[in-house]
């Protein structure tokens, strides 16, 4: 043992470990933690530097071993002991430079393909973590199958016979939403690739399209009463019922997504011109105007209930830490809540995307048209918007006349 190597003391009588638990902590505090939880963690803390102690465990050398170690010492243990204690190494790996987990594998030739196009998916196209993780999974199947097939993921060895195989094979007996997401994921691969020059053709177009009915039913939506009777459903005389309210207004009255709804920033909002700048995707932002209402109840919740954080986004957890709401699904949450509670039964996924349809399908009946539906709702295409123009054929079915049959009246 060299000397000047530091050791954890639990006494407070030595350099050691303790400064840096007490850094860690007060960072929690920062946070939003209670009390009441941050002494929990300040004695699950202190039993674990004093057990380094005694084993003589050097800083440098912490890592996810000694906390299992430790861990198998206690007579019983729970899953929040393990989640504070890794934390607390990562506080150490951030301020003391304690070495981080080496890898259990090399990643293969494969994963590292993999890695560079999501790169390229979240840097240059600028796609949501939620778009990359639908791709992911088709893109890593393709490259297994080829390192099967073939021996090996190597760009310069695909050809378009083999890209159209590997659909074929896979869509068999695959509904049709499967097989449109892998044929757009193929695509997408592929011309990555083209671009980044590791191979001559540019083998999208050897991917086959599938077929999809376009407009083939009306999309689901909430009733104007049902709007209403969600946006009432939350309890305004409470902390998380005056941000969720704010929420489902940002939903409805405005049709934000709801990754816009977790993106959106204090910065974004500006009161004295009556606009909010949305984050939509692709990293492109748009400015729409801050209805009274919405504008309201923003100002409600960030006065009274959002209080002081680090992070800049409007809406944060109800919980320590308060940080930003952790992505889309925490808005889903919100709708489905106020769903249960108004009553409202859907049979479709995707519930905060329902009130965003409901507002362009109130709009078309209000009269609007699709171009301005469009620009409402910030499609980048008028096409993406004509699924709207079905709910306008469908309400001709109230006032059409029967079609005339044999011996009908003339």
């Amino acid at each position: 043992m060299s000397t000047g190597t530091v050791f954890a003391s639990g006494d407070g009588s030595s350099p050691g470990l303790d400064p840096h638990v007490e850094s860690f902590v007060s960072g929690l505090r920062a946070a939003g933690y209670a009390e009441k939880t941050l002494w929990d963690k300040r004695r699950v803390f202190g039993a674990f530097t004093e057990w380094m102690r005694r084993e003589q465990v050097p800083i440098i050398d912490a890592n996810e071993a000694h906390v299992a170690a430790f861990l198998r010492r206690l007579k019983r243990h729970r899953a929040v002991e393990r989640r504070a204690l890794r934390g607390f190494l990562d506080h150490l790996r951030k301020k003391v430079g304690v070495a981080a987990p080496s890898p259990s594998t090399a990643h293969s030739p494969a994963d590292v393909l993999a890695g560079r196009y999501v790169d390229y998916l979240r840097n240059d196209r600028g796609l949501t973590e939620r778009s990359i993780q639908v791709y992911l999974p088709f893109v890593r199947d393709y490259l297994a199958a080829r390192v099967t097939t073939a021996g090996s993921a190597s760009p310069a060895a695909l050809d378009a016979q083999g890209v159209r195989q590997f659909l074929l094979d896979r869509i068999r007996d695959r509904s049709s939403e499967y097989s449109r997401l892998l044929a757009t994921a193929l695509r997408s691969l592929l011309h990555f690739l083209f671009l980044r020059g590791e191979t001559e053709m540019d083998l999208s177009f050897a991917v086959p399209t599938v077929r999809r009915w376009s407009q083939a039913a009306v999309h689901a939506f909430f009733s104007p009463d049902q709007v209403e009777r969600i946006l009432l459903a939350t309890d305004r005389m409470t902390p998380s019922g005056r941000r969720d309210h704010a929420i489902l207004l940002l939903l409805a009255r405005l049709g934000l997504r709801a990754g816009e709804v977790v993106a959106l920033e204090l910065g974004d909002i500006h009161w004295r011109t009556g606009e909010i700048v949305v984050r939509g995707k692709g990293r492109v932002l748009d400015r729409l105007p801050l209805l009274a209402d919405v504008g309201e109840a923003l100002a409600l919740y960030v006065q009274r209930d959002r209080g002081s954080s680090a992070s800049r986004r409007v809406f944060l957890r109800l919980w320590a830490p308060r940080v930003g709401l952790t992505g889309p699904a925490s808005v889903g949450h919100v709708v489905r809540r106020a769903l249960a509670i108004a009553a409202i039964h859907r049979t479709h996924r995707g519930a905060a995307h329902l009130l965003r349809h409901s507002l362009a399908t109130r709009m078309i009946r209000h009269g609007a048209s699709l171009a301005e539906i469009s620009e409402v709702l910030r499609h980048r295409s008028v096409g993406t918007t004509e699924i709207y123009a079905k709910v306008a054929f469908e309400t001709l079915r109230g006032v059409a006349r029967p079609w005339p049959t044999a011996g009908g009246g003339r």
